[in-house]
């Protein structure tokens, strides 16, 4: 058996899940607020991208501003994805756009804190127990 490179491995991997969803456009549902600007995410949630366009639950009152937006929406949209991803959006009504859903991670109680004693006083110290205090909250 010879030893093979894991970029050639790669696209049989990747294959099957990027033909479902391009890995563009799951970044854009997952980055939405980077994307769209935080004042617009607040209001608005992706919910579809298919074919060029993209379906944005939002609640009714706003609909009608964001429709007279929309050409400066997709060019922002598109900036941020590096590529021509959106060409059309469609709006449609959800009462619950732009609200986060409460996850288990705010319900549970805080970390013990990392500690590292053995690394000197500094910045670097600090921003590695906060590194791992993070992880382990999650």
């Amino acid at each position: 058996m010879t030893a093979r490179s894991l970029a050639a491995l790669l696209p049989a991997v990747t294959a099957p899940a990027f033909r479902r969803r391009s890995p563009t456009g799951a970044r854009l549902l997952a980055c939405w607020a980077d994307a769209i600007g935080p004042a617009h995410a607040r209001l608005t949630t992706p919910q579809r991208l298919s074919a060029g366009t993209l379906t944005i639950g939002c609640a009714s009152h706003v609909a009608l501003e964001l429709q007279h937006q929309a050409d400066m929406l997709i060019a922002r949209i598109n900036t941020w994805c590096g590529d021509r991803l959106v060409t059309r959006l469609r709006f449609v009504h959800d009462p619950q756009a732009g609200r986060r859903p409460s996850s288990a991670r705010q319900k549970r109680k805080p970390a013990q804190p990392c500690t590292l004693p053995d690394l000197p006083e500094g910045p670097l110290r600090a921003a590695l127990e906060a590194l791992g205090t993070g992880i382990a909250q999650d």
